[in-house]
C-alpha cells in the first residue's frame, strides 16, 4: 500500500497494491495497521455506497459539523469518479485550498479526507458505484452543504452543465455558512 501526501494537509491519495493474473486481481483495500504507519489512525464505524446512473453527476460539496464532523476513506468501485476535497479548517495551512483527483475502478485509488474538509465528487463515466468508509455516524442537523461552483473556493471541475441534487442545486455559498 502506498499513501500519496496530497496538498491538502492530512488528506492522502492511497493506491493499494493490487497482484493480477489471467484470472483477474486481489487487492486489500484497507488495512488499519498499515495507515497507521502513515499517521492515519482513523477507527472507522459505517461504510456507505452510492451510485449514480449519469455521466457528470455531481454529489457536493457536503461535510458535517461538529460534533459530528467525519474523516472519510472514500473509492469508486465501478465506473470513473473526479474526487474533491476542500479544506475548511479555519486554523490549517491549507484552509480554502482544493485537492482533486481521479478515482475509477481500474486505478483502484482511494482518497483520505480528514475530519473538517468539505467533499464532493463528479462523475467521468455512467454507471458510477461510489464508497464511503466514515469514522462517525451522520448527523442531518450537522450536515452542511456549500454550492458546488462557489468562485470564492473555484475548483475546476471536468465537465460542464452536472446532474445535480435539488438540495445540491440551492446550497448557499461557503461565506454564507457557519462551520464549526
Amino acid at each position: 500500500m502506498k499513501v500519496i501526501e496530497t496538498s491538502i494537509e492530512g488528506c492522502y491519495i492511497i493506491e493499494p497494491k493490487v497482484f493480477g493474473d489471467n484470472r483477474g486481481y486481489f487487492t486489500e483495500t484497507y488495512s488499519k495497521e498499515k495507515l497507521k504507519e502513515y499517521g492515519i489512525g482513523t477507527e472507522f464505524v459505517q461504510d456507505n455506497q452510492s451510485f449514480s446512473a449519469q455521466i457528470g453527476t455531481l454529489r457536493g460539496l457536503h461535510l458535517q459539523n461538529n460534533p459530528m464532523s467525519q474523516a472519510k476513506l472514500v473509492r469508486c468501485t465501478q465506473g470513473t469518479v473526479f474526487d474533491v476535497a476542500v479544506d475548511l479548517r479555519k486554523d490549517s495551512p491549507t484552509y480554502m485550498k482544493w485537492f482533486g483527483a481521479v478515482l475509477s475502478a481500474e486505478n483502484h485509488r482511494q482518497l483520505f479526507i480528514p475530519r473538517g474538509c468539505a467533499h464532493g465528487f463528479q462523475t467521468l463515466t455512467n454507471d458510477v458505484i461510489f464508497q464511503y468508509k466514515v469514522d462517525n455516524y451522520y448527523s442531518k442537523q450537522d450536515e452542511v452543504g456549500i454550492l458546488w461552483n462557489d468562485p470564492e473556493i473555484g475548483v475546476d471541475w471536468p465537465l460542464d452543465n452536472p446532474v445535480l441534487s435539488d438540495k445540491d442545486k440551492v446550497n448557499p455559498v461557503l461565506r454564507k455558512v457557519i462551520i464549526k
